[in-house]
C-alpha cells in the first residue's frame, strides 16, 4: 500500500488556509460560547451548543463567501447577505405569540446579534467581534439585573396560592387584584390532599408585585402564598 508523502490542497483549501481560517473559526466558537454560557445558566432555549454552532456557521459561511466568488467576482457578500434571512427565520421559531402574551423575544435578538458576531469572526474582525460580545454578556447579565432592581420596569411573575376553601380563595384573590387594577389570568388549579391550590400570572413592577404578596398573605382566605419569577416570559 503507497501512502503519499505530500497532500495536495485545491485552490479553495489553499485561499482558505492563507486567511486563517482556524483561528477566525476557533473564535467565533469561543465568542459564541461566552453568549451561549449565559443563556445555558438561565436556561434558555438558545443554550451553548446552540451559539456555539451558530456563531460558527456564520463565520464559516461569511469566509465562503469570498472565497466561493473568486477573484474576478465583485459580488463577494452574496453567500453572506443571505444569513440574516436565515437568522430571520431561526429567531422567528424561538418566538412564542400567547393570548396575552409574547414569549421569547430576548432570546430572538440575541440569536440575531450572536449571528453578526460571527459574521464578524469569519471576515477577521476580532476586535469588534470581542466588543460585541461583552456589550451583549452587560447587557443580557447586568442591564437585566438593573431592571429587575428598578422600580418602573414591568415584569410577569407566577403567583401560587394555597387554601383550604377555593372559593373564597377566588374571592381573595379577586378583591386584591381589583384593588390594583390587574386582570386574573387563570393558569391552573388543583388540589392537593385538603388544599386547594390556583396559579396567576401577574405583570407589574418590583413594588406592585411587594404589595400583591402582602395584601394575599394577610387574607384569611389564604393559607400559603409563594410567587417566583416567570423567566420563559423574559
Amino acid at each position: 500500500m503507497l501512502i503519499p508523502s505530500t497532500f495536495h490542497f485545491s485552490q479553495i483549501d489553499q485561499e482558505l488556509l492563507s486567511t486563517g481560517t482556524a483561528a477566525r473559526l476557533l473564535t467565533a466558537c469561543l465568542l459564541g460560547g461566552v453568549i451561549g454560557l449565559e443563556r445555558e445558566l438561565r436556561n434558555k432555549p438558545s443554550g451553548l451548543r446552540t451559539n456555539i454552532l451558530l456563531c460558527l456557521g456564520c463565520a464559516f459561511f461569511t469566509l465562503l463567501s469570498s472565497v466561493l466568488a473568486g477573484e474576478n467576482n465583485p459580488d463577494k457578500g452574496r453567500v453572506a447577505s443571505n444569513i440574516v434571512q436565515g437568522i430571520g427565520f431561526l429567531g422567528a421559531g424561538i418566538i412564542l405569540h400567547t393570548r396575552d402574551r409574547v414569549v421569547g423575544l430576548t432570546s430572538a435578538a440575541t440569536v440575531f446579534v450572536t449571528a453578526s458576531i460571527g459574521m464578524a469572526c469569519g471576515a477577521g474582525l476580532y476586535l469588534e467581534a470581542v466588543l460585541a460580545t461583552a456589550i451583549v454578556v452587560f447587557a443580557l447579565t447586568c442591564v437585566g439585573y438593573l431592571e429587575s432592581r428598578s422600580a418602573w420596569k414591568r415584569y410577569p411573575m407566577l403567583y401560587e396560592v394555597r387554601g383550604r376553601d377555593q372559593n373564597r380563595i377566588y374571592v381573595a384573590v379577586l378583591s386584591v387584584l381589583d384593588r390594583a387594577g390587574e386582570r386574573l389570568t387563570l393558569v391552573e388549579r388543583d388540589s392537593i390532599a385538603m388544599l386547594e391550590r390556583i396559579t396567576f400570572e401577574v405583570k407589574a413592577n418590583r413594588d406592585g408585585h411587594k404589595r400583591l404578596l402582602a395584601e394575599l398573605r394577610a387574607s384569611d382566605a389564604t393559607d400559603q402564598v409563594v410567587a417566583f419569577r416567570d423567566a420563559e416570559a423574559e
